[in-house]
């Protein structure tokens, strides 16, 4: 058994990559909408907090009403309660990634996680 998985998701508009890595602490998506398209409902979470990167391109998410523009190298914390819907640019598609952790969930970090070898 190796300590690591990899994947390439070149070319599609959405994975979710728990089952293809076999993540066990986060849900990380990748994620592409065409110009004008939208994320179908509003959701919110019962624990788990999400973090979009933007990678490509601009759109806006409404969290709780409000408006959030978003374009490329944005990154947009939500928490779990909130209310929130992803739309792409009328004339600009959006790539991104949604990383989902449960909220409050953190106790070490960079340096303090390594162990040197």
């Amino acid at each position: 058994m190796t300590n690591y998985s990899k994947v390439n998701v070149n070319g599609t508009d959405r994975v979710e990559l728990h089952d293809t890595l076999g993540l066990t602490g986060a849900e990380v998506s990748v994620n592409f909408m065409p110009a004008g398209a939208g994320v179908p409902f509003v959701h919110a979470h019962k624990q788990n907090e999400e973090i979009y990167i933007i990678l490509e391109g601009r759109g806006c998410m409404e969290i709780d009403g409000e408006k959030v523009a978003l374009e490329a190298n944005d990154f947009l914390r939500v928490s779990p309660e909130a209310k929130r819907q992803l739309f792409a640019a009328a004339d600009s598609s959006i790539k991104y990634l949604c990383v989902q952790v449960k909220s409050g969930s953190l106790e070490e970090y960079t340096a303090n996680d390594a162990v040197m070898s």
